[in-house]
């Protein structure tokens, strides 16, 4: 890691705490107890933090501190409807002192009625509209397809219920490439069945891992083998890239667990599937939060199946996104949400220590999706590539969120481990500034730590650019204390990238 230089005064003698401002590991049952007891005293809490009539909280997710802190994510109603965007986080310290994160800080107050003339899309429910200005009744409804290349779709749009209008509309099916590159030899949780062992992970929530032979529906055939002893390395072994898969979705589990204080991707102790062999020569890899499932095709010519530890760990942080800030895929808070899971799989990437795959800040390196060698996506210059965005302006929403992710990516990459030329792991770095000033890193471990705290207590489903230097400034207030290295090193990393 690269430190923080040294500073004098009060700022060098702050305390480390993160410690204390970090989440506990919860089991299954501790986790769900506290949801129902913050759903017992939903109506208190609502009342407490000022909540209109006729509006009431749900319960989602409860993170406990070190220091006692819980922080409780409540999705919102209406009249009994679903408040889309009206998510928030309440903050409860040991003393009882609270404060919330909300997506929208204004109360709710829509007519229920729909209007005489408009009709419902079929299948819609009705809902409360508030991710992106004035709160409005709408209808929202869900259309499932395929798109051009293979991939699922799950269109979810949001209309007006008064006028017809559509005002948002996004696919749930989160997309992504990587690579082929085998991680060698390799520990797997598996799981004896009479005399037959499965590919089941018993110590990491039941994680199943299946192949789908070339089909894009259902789970497939469970992989079984007699003597366990699993795959050869190669491609026209089929059992190769289950193996690939699992003990992807296993470093990414023992990741969140060990670093993040998280049980599995939703927190809750359960394992996620993971399903190989999808398709035919389908080069790309998905995360379906319908199923809690991740998917992997063969790549081009069947060749490459898409089963590296950094699209494992991005895919599945998408599941991660989807249990608690629920960033909306599209304009900047899908950016967000791409580069929260280029974040996180890049950490899972470091964090195995594999020497058949070391840790990079390149994005789908080894799938040479473009024929000449070159990574999908660059983190300590995204612009490389092509498409991304290297800074903040006020177009960055109007990319693909694949590409306005790059902002955030190249904050993350500047944290982490500063401005200018480096090679780390062999590979060369030269990463520059906005305003042209000189960052320095304060080392990957701090810099994901703070972003998970950030994504997990303090963003919302509509956080945007701004809004995550908020959220990321107050994670590195928590953790490390507001007059820290740490916290001034956050605050500079996001000027560097325009976010001010």
């Amino acid at each position: 890691m690269v430190a923080l230089a040294a500073q004098s005064g009060p700022a060098a003698a702050q305390p480390d705490r993160s410690a204390a401002a970090s989440a506990v590991v919860q089991t299954a049952p501790q986790r769900a107890a506290a949801i129902a007891q913050a759903q017992a005293g939903a109506a208190a809490t609502a009342k407490a933090i000022g909540l209109g009539s006729g509006e009431a909280l749900v319960a989602r997710d409860v993170i406990r501190d070190g220091d006692g802190t819980v922080h409780t994510r409540y999705e919102r109603t209406f009249a009994g409807l679903p408040v889309l965007g009206g998510d928030l986080v309440v903050h409860k310290k040991a003393n009882g002192a609270l404060r919330t994160t909300r997506a929208i800080a204004a109360n709710i107050a829509v007519p229920t009625a729909t209007s005489a003339g408009t009709t419902a899309p079929k299948g819609a429910r009705k809902v409360v509209w508030a991710a992106t200005g004035k709160p409005t009744l709408a209808w929202e409804s869900v259309k499932n397809g395929t798109d051009a290349d293979g991939t699922p779709s799950r269109v979810h749009t949001i209309t007006d219920a008064r006028t017809g209008k559509v005002l948002y509309r996004y696919d749930a099916v989160s997309r992504g490439t990587g690579n082929s590159q085998y991680s060698g030899s390799v520990p797997l949780g598996t799981t004896l069945s009479g005399s037959t062992y499965q590919l089941t992970d018993g110590g990491r929530g039941g994680h199943k891992t299946y192949d789908l032979n070339g089909g894009t529906n259902g789970t497939g055939s469970l992989f079984t083998d007699a003597d366990d002893v699993w795959g050869n390395g190669s491609v026209t072994n089929r059992q190769t890239a289950g193996v690939d898969a699992a003990y992807g979705a296993a470093v990414t589990w023992d990741f969140y667990k060990n670093e993040l204080g998280r049980l599995g991707i939703r927190g809750d102790g359960v394992g996620a599937y993971s399903r190989v062999h999808y398709g035919n020569a389908y080069v790309n890899a998905f995360w379906d939060d319908s199923c809690f499932c991740m998917t992997y095709g063969d790549g081009a010519g069947n060749t490459k199946p898409l089963t590296s530890l950094d699209v494992a760990g991005h895919e599945m942080s998408h599941g991660l996104t989807a249990s608690t800030a629920g960033l909306n895929y599209s304009r900047e808070s899908g950016g967000l949400n791409e580069a929260t899971s280029d974040i996180l799989g890049t950490a899972v990437e470091f964090y195995a220590n594999n020497a058949s795959d070391a840790g990079d800040y390149l994005i789908g390196e080894k799938i040479d999706i473009r024929g000449n060698g070159t990574p999908l996506r660059y983190m300590d210059k995204p612009s490389k590539d092509g498409s991304s965005a290297d800074y903040w302006s006020k177009t960055v929403g109007r990319l693909d969120v694949h590409n306005s992710s790059g902002v955030a990516n190249h904050f993350f990459y500047l944290l982490s481990e500063g401005s200018g030329a480096k090679t780390i792991n062999g590979v060369s770095y030269n990463s520059p500034t906005y305003d042209g000033s000189t960052v320095t890193g304060i080392g990957r471990v701090k810099a994901y730590k703070i972003w998970y705290k950030a994504l997990s207590t303090y963003m919302t489903s509509t956080t945007n650019y701004a809004g995550a230097r908020t959220a990321t400034l107050q994670a590195a207030s928590d953790l490390y204390g507001a007059s820290s290295a740490e916290y001034a090193a956050v605050a500079k990393a996001w000027t560097a990238v325009n976010v001010k």
